[in-house]
């Protein structure tokens, strides 16, 4: 089983208003296909170690690798490509566009990659919203489909460039506990069927202790 993301003694500081360690020495991997959740108290890091991990946060001690690829002191430009590339996001909050379609939303990361024509793009992003039996919505602008159908949306975006990892921040924060059990089995099936690793942040411990494995987190250490 390869591994798709690794990180080794990650650490990490606030600077003002005092000097804080926020994370502290971070070792963990995750295997293609796998389906991780990190769990633990608010404040004890998970966000920030999301931020390391996704590429966005440079300003840390250790190393980080996807895909066997060191990309710990890369420039800025080269990791803004590897994330749109290999790196797909799901939040809390969904971040569509309102005045742009269901359809417009998802092709979105594809037009910035630029690595197809607009032709398979709006292929590619019919083909994952059927995946997603969200087909019908296409047309329809993102403010008009309800709370649930949003949440696929986002997840239909994250998957447009076919990413290595899905990483995600309370992807069923928001969510009644329906629409939280479609997001799950939305990502079982990914990771089951199509070996999309998967790397979640949540509170929700029966959305937790259905993935492959949980990373308590506290104090910003892994506790187990």
């Amino acid at each position: 089983m390869s591994v798709v993301l690794e990180a080794k003694y990650i650490n990490k500081y606030f600077k003002k208003p005092v000097l804080f360690h926020v994370l502290k020495d971070i070792c963990f991997n995750v295997k293609q296909g796998e389906f991780t959740s990190i769990m633990g108290k608010s404040g004890c890091g998970k966000s920030t170690l999301l931020y390391i991990l996704s590429t966005m946060d440079t300003d840390y001690d250790g190393e980080l690798y996807l895909n066997n690829e060191l990309i710990t002191g890369r420039d800025r430009q080269y990791l803004s490509y590897l994330r749109n590339k290999h790196i797909g996001f799901v939040f809390q909050f969904h971040y569509l566009l309102s005045e742009f379609s269901v359809l417009e939303n998802v092709m979105l990361p594809a037009k910035k990659l630029a690595e197809k024509s607009l032709q398979e793009i709006e292929y590619d992003a019919m083909q994952k919203l059927k995946m997603l039996h969200i087909d019908h919505l296409s047309k329809k602008r993102a403010s008009r489909v309800s709370g649930g159908e949003k949440q696929r949306v986002a997840i239909a975006r994250a998957l447009i460039n076919n990413p290595s990892i899905i990483m995600g921040d309370e992807p069923t924060g928001n969510l009644d506990s329906h629409n939280a059990e479609n997001v799950f089995n939305i990502f079982k099936e990914l990771s089951e069927e199509q070996g999309l690793s998967l790397l979640i942040v949540t509170h929700d411990k029966d959305f937790a202790s259905k993935t492959d494995r949980i990373i308590q987190m506290g104090d910003g250490k892994i506790l187990v």
